[in-house]
């Protein structure tokens, strides 16, 4: 395969975008994590603790996600500066190994989306029980 110095430059937008929104839904988390824990001052609900212990692991694999990115996009770096120098072999495996830990942080985006309906199913949960009391 053929590769020159503009081929990890592909990778730069796409980690760009990815971090913004890594950061976004680490904000958004962030601040319904605040929000939540002044509610639990004023009525100490098992749900809330749920809401929040759900919030908590996402928080975890977003700074996951986070990593492997910014590590995805240093190799990457590592990359081009191989191949800016001649080594190409060297070049050619940390590209490789850029685009193996995008991946990795797309895989973790995943299953964060996955258990993001985590919180919100425990809302749910607690509307249908207060709605079952009427």
């Amino acid at each position: 395969m053929e590769i020159n110095l503009t081929t990890p430059a592909l990778l730069f937008p796409t980690v760009s975008l990815l971090m913004l929104a890594y950061t976004n839904r680490f904000l958004t988390i962030a601040t319904i994590i605040r929000n939540l824990h002044d509610r639990y001052r004023e009525s100490q609900s098992e749900n809330l603790l749920g809401q929040i212990a759900n919030l908590r692991f996402r928080t975890y694999l977003i700074r996951n996600m986070q990593i492997f990115g910014v590590l995805s996009l240093l190799f990457c770096c590592i990359s081009m500066f191989a191949l800016f120098a001649g080594w190409i072999s060297g070049g050619q495996w940390t590209f490789g190994l850029a685009l193996i830990l995008m991946m990795v942080s797309m895989g973790i985006s995943i299953r964060e989306l996955m258990i993001s309906v985590g919180a919100l199913d425990l809302l749910l949960a607690d509307m249908e029980q207060h709605e079952k009391m009427r």
